[in-house]
């Protein structure tokens, strides 16, 4: 069994949105266990947490990524440049960045759209609560930094807006 960087990702994050406290995979080549901080394990029972997942590697005899390769695969993007005529639309929370309300209807904005102060550019979900994220300028979307489903950072940079 092989794991990318990206699946170790993926599966961080299911786990952290979800009620499971404590995963272990093993393989011939690992052993990888993943568990929620505070989490209080009792023979096999867990008391859930609200914190993200905790990355443990129990032993490895083939090469394994490092939890910390996790917390830095995904660094938020910078705001623009000192000069620029663009605003940022940065995350005011942890969570994972949606462009659309559901997975089959279209997305709040897209690059080229127009937007006014006030109205709903993407959803951040947290703790699963989906909070909305409104514009606070009006202007045109230039770029949209984050792809959908991705796990944001506070702070992180989701858009690149030019002011009207």
């Amino acid at each position: 069994m092989e794991l990318s960087v990206t699946d170790l990702r993926e599966l961080v994050t299911a786990i952290s949105q979800s009620d499971v406290v404590e995963l272990t995979l093993k393989s011939a080549d690992f052993e990888l266990t993943l568990r929620k901080p505070g989490a209080i394990v009792i023979g096999a029972v867990a008391t859930p947490t609200a914190y993200p997942a905790e990355v443990t590697t129990v032993s490895s005899s083939a090469p394994v990524v490092e939890p910390t390769a996790v917390a830095t695969a995904t660094p938020p993007a910078s705001p623009p440049g000192k000069g620029s005529d663009l605003v940022a639309i940065n995350s005011p929370m942890v969570g994972t960045f949606y462009r659309s309300p559901a997975p089959e209807e279209p997305s709040f904005v897209g690059v080229g759209d127009r937007i006014s102060t006030g109205q709903t550019v993407c959803i951040i979900e947290a703790m699963k609560l989906m909070n909305e994220l409104e514009a606070e300028v009006s202007g045109e979307i230039v770029e949209i930094l984050v792809e959908n489903s991705q796990p944001v950072e506070f702070g992180q940079t989701l858009m690149l807006v030019r002011p009207v």
